[in-house]
This record gives C-alpha cells, structure tokens and sequence, in this order.
C-alpha cells in the first residue's frame, strides 16, 4: 500500500516516504512541511498543524522509524533519528542531531536539546537540555551524551578541558539548562 498524503502538506521531492505512512490529518487549512533527505518508515503518521497559522515542521535528514508519531505543530530539526515506536505528543521542538531509542514517549510541549539521547521505554514529561542522556519511566538526566558527542566530531579535550565553563558548547549546553525553567517551558 502507498503512503498517505493529506493536503495541504509539502514532502520535498528528496524525501522516503514509506508505504503506510500517513502524512497529515483532516484539517482546513493547516500545514505540514517535510524537508530534504528526510525517511519516514511503515506505518508512521505525521500530523499537519492544528491551527492556520501554525505548521508542524519536519527539517532535513531526518529518520523516523516504523510506527513513530509526530504529533501536530511539532518544530523537528535536522539529523535526527527517532527509532521504533517513538511518540512525539503536540507543540514538541526538537532540535539537532537528537537520537531516541525504541518506544520512547515525550510530552507534549517539551523541548528536545540538540545532540541528546533518550533512553528505549522511557516516558519523557519535561525538557532535555543539551548534550544530556535521560532514560526511564519518568525520564531522569543520566549524564552527558558522550558518545554521542564523539560521534558528532566533538574532541576529548572539549570534553575534559580544564576550563570548560569558557567553551562554547558547554556554554550552551548551560543556555539549554537555563532555557528549561522560563515560564514558556516544562522544566527539567
């Protein structure tokens, strides 16, 4: 079977889609936009945006494995993989370079920080700044996403540098921290 595309939804020409895929929803008027180079595997579904004036967001060289869901108005980056059975719930961004393992849940309205790693089976309520591992039913920090981290080119002297507070990626890496307790957000 084919996959599913509801209009009003752009899927850039470089994108797999998967037969059984859905791509949006019944709707007027709401939008979804998948970018370049993006994978969407079987029995996916992608939710469009649930007001007019919102889009739900899919950036570039994306994987999303069989039966994910990315609920509506969800702002995805680029190079990230959500594995088996990972459920995104609505208004969730993600940024860079995050990695899931299988049948992780997030809540809505989190914020997923670039380059972090969330654990198979775990339930995420609140953000994950930055650079962090969580896992667990009820997702708690497990430490830095080392590996991760050498995987992306990042040095073992960035990582074990005597004055780390003055490198630019633990400095926002502590800006993603700080990020999660504004009001507009759910803590950590």
């Amino acid at each position: 079977a084919a996959a599913d595309a509801l209009s009003p939804t752009f899927v850039h020409p470089t994108a797999i889609v998967h037969p059984n895929a859905t791509l949006g929803q019944d709707g007027d008027e709401c939008f979804l936009d998948i970018g370049d180079n993006n994978e969407i595997r079987e029995y996916s579904s992608v939710h469009r945006s649930s007001k007019p004036d919102e889009q739900t967001i899919i950036g570039h060289n994306n994987l999303i494995m069989g039966s994910c869901h990315v609920a509506h108005d969800c702002k995805i980056g680029n190079n990230n993989i959500l594995a088996n059975n990972t459920l995104l719930a609505g208004h969730i961004v993600v940024e860079d370079y995050i990695h899931t393992a299988g049948a992780a849940v997030v809540h809505q309205y989190c914020h997923l920080g670039s380059f972090c790693f969330i654990g198979g089976g775990s339930v995420v309520s609140q953000d994950v700044p930055k650079f962090m591992m969580v896992s667990g039913d009820r997702a708690e920090l497990r430490g830095l996403n080392l590996e991760g981290m050498r995987r992306r080119g990042f040095s073992a002297t960035e990582e074990q540098h005597e004055e780390l507070g003055q490198l630019p990626v633990i400095c926002s890496m502590v800006q993603s921290i700080h990020d999660s307790f504004s009001e507009s957000r759910r803590g950590i």
